[in-house]
């Protein structure tokens, strides 16, 4: 889920948004949003923005995310895990307040990532459960009309059925980045390989760091977006965070274990970073 937290310096101010509960022996998820004012020190009364509970919905996989558009509104963009449960976006009703927020519209939406660009507009990153696990990306200059969605991955080898993927994107104000792992034949447990693709037009046109065209959706294991191999090397990978460095070239925080299994049974963990150095 990305942004969890989005700085305005017009105001000096950090707006959040975070997964709550009504008790501290309550399962039981609230999608809230709080406000930090750098100037006082002081954090605003948290409000709700959407609450969950009330469908019986205690999963944090539909934790919100949070933007800021030109105007100085927050957007909401809460999440909805699978097909079956809708994710729905919310504006505030004032800019630069999260006293009380509005509904503006809903679609799936699984682990939303959202950019914004004060020329563009928003850029979402999502997933969809299509095929177990399918990513997509739509613009919208507005907040209320969108673009159709648009496949990024759904890699599929002879003799799969099915494709499965996580990314971690980001915005550096020149390039979208987008990092994806894979799942083969759907199976998120035996995750693996890096992949990168990147885009200086809004999404129109799709490259590798190094500048090769990159036709979406990705459907074969090897090819231009690849980084790394790890299902060759017998390795899982998950993959942490994006940034640049001060060249603006891509940095990418990883981890590799030597299988999906929490404590000692998960064998050897490495942390590790890969980035593009301007040749390779």
């Amino acid at each position: 889920h990305i942004p969890m937290a989005i700085y305005s310096p017009q105001v000096e101010k950090t707006f959040f948004v975070y997964g709550g509960t009504t008790g501290p022996d309550r399962k039981y998820l609230l999608c809230m949003a709080g406000c930090y004012d750098h100037k006082t020190g002081m954090l605003q009364r948290p409000v709700v923005v959407h609450d969950k509970g009330v469908d019986g919905v205690i999963d944090p996989h539909d934790n919100p995310t949070i933007q800021i558009d030109r105007n100085g509104y927050i957007w909401v963009f809460v999440a909805g895990r699978g097909n079956t449960r809708p994710g729905i976006r919310y504006r505030s009703t004032n800019p630069y307040d999260i006293s009380s927020f509005e509904y503006v519209n809903e679609s799936i939406m699984a682990y939303p990532q959202v950019h914004y660009d004060p020329h563009k507009g928003f850029f979402l990153f999502f997933t969809r459960y299509d095929g177990k696990r399918r990513t997509f990306f739509q613009t919208s200059e507005d907040g209320v009309n969108w673009t159709e969605r648009q496949p990024i991955a759904s890699i599929m080898e002879p003799g799969e059925s099915m494709s499965g993927h996580y990314q971690v994107t980001g915005y550096d104000g020149k390039k979208l980045m987008c990092s994806f792992n894979r799942h083969p034949n759907g199976q998120c447990d035996a995750r693996t390989n890096i992949y990168y693709i990147q885009s200086e037009d809004w999404g129109k046109t799709w490259t590798n760091a190094a500048g090769e065209k990159v036709e979406l959706p990705v459907t074969r294991e090897e090819g231009p977006a690849l980084v790394r191999n790890f299902r060759k090397d017998g390795r899982n990978c998950y993959i942490k965070d994006i940034n640049v460095d001060a060249e603006g070239n891509p940095v990418i925080l990883y981890l590799t274990s030597d299988n999906h299994l929490t404590g000692p049974d998960g064998g050897k963990r490495s942390w590790e970073v890969a980035r593009w150095n301007g040749k390779e």
